[in-house]
């Protein structure tokens, strides 16, 4: 079954993956227009577009764990996941920056450093930048080994964008705690094959020769 969806994934192009990304951000669009936003339309908008963040962000870190769990594999669609949760953080930013804040930059900063989940947000915001600017061939080539450790940066900024959220909503409610509660399960899962494949490591390793000295006679 595993392998007969695979091969199907084959054959489904990447641009796909970005068109039915659209959707939700089509659906706000329309939402907005019609005014079916609710009392507070900017606190919707700037929530609506950091979730779908999250959601992306997600599957971007459950593309691993499914190969590994079930054979299914989507590696050939993480880079896209990846940039288009980047993409939606960039539109829930810009929100909070044009529609919240008005574009007054020293109230922003103001903020910022007023509000902890703001401090949480940039820096989860500054991580994922640096690995949208290296999701090319270029970057890979260029950095080598210093790639996969950079990008290794989708962890931690996983877990401040969902504290970012919870926090922000200054309620405990149970959609944020079930975002935080699978991406800590995801990062668990890294954690526990990272164990086991150092336990392996080492447990195939010869051990060396005691080294002996020769005395002449």
């Amino acid at each position: 079954m595993a392998q007969r969806l695979t091969r199907w994934l084959r054959h489904v192009p990447v641009w796909l993956v970005w068109v039915l990304a659209a959707i939700p951000l089509a659906l706000l669009v329309w939402d907005t227009l019609q005014g079916n936003l609710g009392v507070e339309p900017v606190r919707d908008i700037e929530h609506r577009l950091g979730r779908t963040a999250l959601y992306f962000l997600i599957a971007t870190l459950s593309v691993t764990p499914l190969l590994r769990l079930t054979r299914i594999n989507l590696v050939r669609f993480r880079q896209a996941l990846g940039l288009i949760c980047f993409s939606y953080v960039v539109l829930h930013l810009a929100a909070w920056v044009v529609f919240d804040m008005a574009l007054l930059w020293a109230q922003m900063l103001k903020d910022v450093v007023k509000r902890p989940y703001l401090i949480f947000g940039m820096l989860a915001f500054l991580m994922l930048l640096s690995l949208a600017v290296t999701s090319n061939r270029f970057s890979i080539r260029r950095m080598r080994a210093g790639w996969k450790r950079l990008h290794r940066l989708i962890y931690p900024a996983a877990i401040l964008a969902s504290l970012h959220w919870i926090w922000a909503l200054k309620l405990w409610e149970r959609k944020p705690a079930l975002i935080l509660a699978a991406i800590l399960l995801l990062l668990g899962l890294r954690f526990f094959w990272f164990l086991r494949l150092g336990a392996r490591f080492r447990s195939v390793r010869p051990d060396p020769k005691p080294v002996t000295s020769q005395r002449a006679e």
